[in-house]
């Protein structure tokens, strides 16, 4: 069983960097959902794959670490945060740049003022 959860870890992780180098803005904001996916995880299994132990305290059974858990609903928490917050520079960058590739320009697409013998901004011609 730890097997399974260490190749889906490593898939999923895998899956994130892909995107994050994909260079487009929504690509990337995939990509680190996907990492933090990937990351609340394997915290959630460093608590070690329990079976048949309760989350809470129940007489003398078998209890499964709360701490692992309580770690990984406050990261799931400020995942979410993080996200829209990326989501909003993406929007913005897209509404300012007109392109959705991660500096700005598009690749093979050049500029105006990236011509020969045109002034770039703050420059003199």
């Amino acid at each position: 069983m730890e097997f399974l959860v260490a190749t889906g870890i490593g898939l999923v992780t895998a899956c994130g960097i892909y995107l994050l180098l994909r260079a487009r803005t929504f690509a990337v904001v995939l990509g680190l959902s996907l990492l933090s996916y990937a990351v609340n995880v394997f915290i959630f299994v460093m608590g070690r794959l329990w079976t048949d132990a309760h989350p809470i305290l129940v007489g003398n059974e078998p209890v499964a670490d709360p701490l692992p858990q309580a770690l990984v609903l406050t990261a799931i928490v400020i995942g979410f945060a993080t996200t829209g917050f990326v989501v909003e520079l993406a929007l913005r960058s897209r509404y300012e740049t007109g392109s959705d590739h991660v500096d700005g320009t598009e690749p093979g697409v050049r500029r105006a003022t990236d011509l020969p013998g045109t002034a770039r901004e703050g420059e003199v011609a």
